[in-house]
């Protein structure tokens, strides 16, 4: 049986995020999902949305914003 491999996500930090220890939102793409972390706190754990509505926010905050 081959074991498949899934790479650690690589997670960027908001550019709204501040070196004060602000909003401090980090994000990683995965396959048809997008996670979402907080930064200061990572062991908290990941919020996981699919890749479409993760579309859809962003455009909305985009346009909104």
């Amino acid at each position: 049986m081959n074991a498949q491999h899934t790479p650690a996500p690589r997670w960027f930090k908001s550019s709204h995020s501040t070196a004060q220890g602000g909003d401090c939102v980090e994000t990683a793409a995965m396959a048809a999902a997008m996670a979402v972390r907080d930064s200061k706190d990572i062991a908290r754990g990941t919020f996981v949305v699919p890749a479409s509505s993760w579309s859809s926010l962003t455009s909305t905050l985009k346009a909104t914003g």
